[in-house]
């Protein structure tokens, strides 16, 4: 596509992650929000550049406790944020194919952004749970169903050494688990890398032969771990990318921020080093980067988003992570029953961002009470128990969007591992077939698997697919997203 058009993705990616108080340049987590990355050497648009942004970016956007209406008015009297999201939307009509209908998800979910920015500057209607939901992960919003993990979690620690004779008992059960094998994360470099390096090991034996030949050599985990203090999250995954060899190349760079006080075993610690680094987001990143270097993915790929149906499917790849590493496809299938305990815990730490999400839109209940929900029957820590009911349920932008996409994102990547053999799901998943989205994903599956053995695989769109609009209905993108 053309020079116009990246500048409209720039300007409607960064326009709107401004207005949210946004910064993609930030190298914490602590600056970013829904920009997650720009790893491409194009310039900066003007949503970026212009002086009202620097402005609305100190003030914290429509995400301020306060909102500075003088720099937000003065930020969209210089940049037509909305104007792109629509011109982005036309853009994905023209497009058509699969190119199409993943900028139509990224348009669509920017408008609901749009609008619920509307919404807290009191110029426009609330915005709908359902909607908020249905625009991220393309499926009404349900809440979550932890009985069956509960329940293996509950057998398992039995079996280890820490019965409960009841659900009630089960929380300080877990506790006791959690403490005897508490990670030393005054020591988080040198734990980190013991596990990067097995987790490196098991791609390489598990995911990398499925994948081309060209992505052998791709560096999956350059990432450098930084513990901070009394963050608001458990820990922040920076996907940087900007760093070039001597001969241009990229070195396909990234960091992560961890609360130094997060309570979190060593099983559980395994199960993150997988979802954030290796085979999960680091990897996922660092696949795509060399897909648009060598020309074969398009320029959105670099300007990488949360909230949106992209980061669904990143969330699910990541959670699917230790399975995709170890080559099963359920986790009862691992060998270390204390890794499956792990593992189970943070799959209920997802259902528990989903039912933050739940209680709060779709129920109204208060935050002491989802709180105390999380706490007993999802078996999170009283500290992410506050913070999934507070901070992050509560957030306008986090809790109607984006803690939905976790559970979805997890159960799309794993129906479809069950569905389909390594070789044919694991390329679609990491971008050989096309840039894809949680909705998209299963149209890359439905012919016949890809040989990778042979010259890399065409990633454009195919030729005369319908244009998809902005205004499709909900009932259509149900039928859609049927597997």
């Amino acid at each position: 596509m053309s020079e116009r058009f990246e500048t409209l993705v720039g300007n409607a990616i960064l326009g709107i992650d401004t207005l949210w108080g946004g910064d993609v340049m930030c190298p914490s987590g602590t600056g970013r929000f829904i920009a997650d990355s720009w790893f491409s050497d194009e310039p900066l648009p003007p949503a970026y550049t212009v002086p009202a942004a620097a402005r609305l970016r100190e003030t914290g956007g429509v995400s301020a406790k306060l909102p500075d209406r003088t720099a937000i008015e003065a930020y969209l009297a210089s940049v037509d944020v909305h104007g792109a999201i629509q011109g982005l939307a036309e853009e994905s009509q023209r497009a058509g194919g699969l190119r199409g209908q993943y900028l139509h998800g990224q348009a669509l979910c920017f408008e609901v952004m749009w609008d619920l920015a509307m919404e807290i500057l009191g110029k426009g209607e609330p915005v709908p749970y359902e909607r908020c939901v249905r625009a991220c992960i393309g499926q009404a919003p349900a809440p979550s169903q932890p009985q069956a993990r509960r329940r293996r979690v509950a057998e398992l620690l039995a079996r280890a050494g820490y019965p409960s004779s009841s659900g009630a008992e089960l929380p300080a059960a877990v506790d006791a688990w959690r403490q005897a094998r508490r990670a030393p994360l005054a020591s988080v470099r040198a734990l980190s890398g013991a596990f990067i390096t097995q987790f490196d090991a098991l791609a390489a034996r598990h995911l990398v032969p499925r994948l081309p030949a060209e992505l052998r050599g791709i560096p999956r985990a350059n990432i450098d771990f930084l513990p901070i203090k009394d963050a608001w999250f458990s820990g922040s995954m920076n996907y940087l990318g900007r760093a070039r060899r001597a001969d241009g190349t990229p070195q396909y760079e990234a960091t992560y921020e961890i609360n130094a006080s997060l309570e979190i075993s060593v099983p559980e610690f395994e199960q993150l080093i997988s979802h954030e680094v290796v085979p999960g987001h680091v990897t996922t990143f660092a696949y795509l980067q060399d897909l648009y270097v060598r020309g074969l993915a398009g320029f959105e790929a670099t300007v990488l988003t949360m909230n949106t149906r992209a980061a669904g499917l990143f969330e699910g790849i990541a959670n699917n992570a230790i399975l995709i590493a170890h080559g099963v496809n359920s986790v009862e299938e691992l060998a270390d029953e204390d890794l499956q305990i792990g593992v189970l815990l943070a799959l209920l730490q997802d259902d528990a961002k989903n039912q933050a999400s739940w209680l709060t839109w779709k129920e109204g209940r208060p935050q002491p009470e989802v709180a105390a929900v999380l706490r007993r029957d999802y078996l999170v820590t009283a500290e992410r128990a506050q913070k999934l009911s507070g901070p992050w349920g509560r957030h306008p932008l986090l809790g109607r969007m984006y803690l939905p996409a976790y559970r979805a994102g997890t159960e799309r990547v794993a129906e479809l591992r069950r569905r389909y053999p390594p070789e044919h799901i694991l390329p679609a998943l990491y971008g050989c077939l096309g840039l894809v989205d949680i909705t998209t994903i299963a149209s890359v599956l439905e012919g016949p698997a890809v040989d990778m053995s042979k010259p890399f695989p065409c990633c454009a769109s195919p030729e005369g697919a319908e244009p998809i609009t902005l205004g499709q209905t909900l009932e259509a993108e149900d039928e859609e997203d049927e597997l």
